[in-house]
């Protein structure tokens, strides 16, 4: 079969082995797939090693076989994959043996993928292919940011910086269907028109002075995943007792501030990271009821997506890139 990998330091497209279900294991055959800023670092993470490491962490399809001991699915059943490995239970933190499918086990950017039954869920009804080829990566790490983390409710006002990420897409979504208020920034004034459409309540020029513009505002949680750029300029919007919740770092990891200010102001802080396979039914519950869809901004052949990596790179997206499998 064909699988996009990772091999002595180069992305290639190359023929490997059918995989095969073993006891308690499904194999599916993939329509679609979503790429994710994830894939895009491996990479330089993997560097030179020799093996080949099929990429990818998002994907849909159908059950194309099952092994033994399997009862919860069936061949033909249409599935979405469920990225967050080896984490059932809602939990404080991912427990030991946690890993993201894509590495260190090969991914989705392949024809077929084999995995543990019990990381398929079934494809909402009322999503294209597309659209449930891209969803679980990013709807669960806002689903798990906004909801477990930031305990978002109806009349909250929830700051998202960056408004064309994956994530960010689905945090405008989830906290409007919630009846939450959202603010959102981009430098990118089409990506300011993009957020507007999706629901965004307020949207912000990235370069513009938010504190002065919000100075009406009560921010009653940030959610960040862009890190040093807009951490302190977050933290400055946000109301004394709010709720900051950091699920990435695009520009940098380390971050200063000043802790006197910060616990005077009685913020609280948190991390989050993907979620747990309960907050990916949770989430899936939630899509469904509130018929919400992922944001495509454009999809690509399994053939291009050497060219889907590149223009993920470049960051002039809104929303989810796509690979088409078949």
């Amino acid at each position: 079969m064909k699988a996009f990998v990772h091999e002595y330091g180069e992305l290639k497209l190359k023929d490997i082995q059918d995989p095969v279900a073993g006891k308690g294991e499904v194999v599916v055959a993939l329509r679609m797939a979503g790429l994710n800023r994830r894939d895009v670092g491996i990479p330089n993470r993997r560097s030179n090693v020799e093996d080949a490491l099929v990429l990818g962490s998002d994907g849909a399809g159908v059950i194309a076989s099952v092994g033994d001991d399997v009862t919860r699915v069936k061949a033909g059943d249409e599935v979405i994959v469920n990225p967050a490995l080896r984490w059932e239970d809602n939990s404080d933190a991912p427990p030991k043996g946690f890993d993201i499918l894509g590495m260190p086990d090969d991914g989705t950017f392949a024809e077929k993928i084999v995995l543990s039954a019990e990381q398929v869920e079934k494809k909402p009804e009322h999503l294209t292919w597309e659209e449930a080829g891209v969803l679980a990566l990013g709807a669960l790490t806002g689903y798990r940011a906004l909801f477990t983390k930031g305990q978002v409710k109806e009349g909250d006002t929830v700051f998202i910086p960056g408004a064309g990420s994956g994530v960010a897409t689905y945090l405008i979504q989830f906290a409007k269907n919630v009846g939450a208020k959202v603010i959102v920034t981009s430098r990118n004034t089409e990506k300011q028109r993009q957020a507007k459409e999706l629901g965004a309540d307020i949207v912000l020029d990235t370069a513009s002075d938010w504190s002065k513009e919000l100075e009406s505002e009560t921010v009653d949680l940030v959610i960040d995943s862009v890190g040093q750029a807009t951490f302190n300029r977050s933290l400055e919007v946000l109301k004394k007792g709010g709720r900051i919740v950091i699920f990435g770092a695009t520009t940098d990891d380390t971050v200063n501030f000043n802790l006197r200010k910060f616990f005077y102001g009685q913020y609280q802080l948190f991390g989050s990271t993907m979620g747990s396979s309960q907050e990916l039914v949770a989430m899936l519950e939630h899509i469904e009821n509130f018929k919400t869809h992922p944001v495509l901004d454009r999809t690509f052949s399994l053939d291009e997506a050497e060219k889907a990596f590149d223009y993920l790179k470049e960051g002039k997206q809104f929303g989810k890139v796509a690979l088409r499998i078949e």
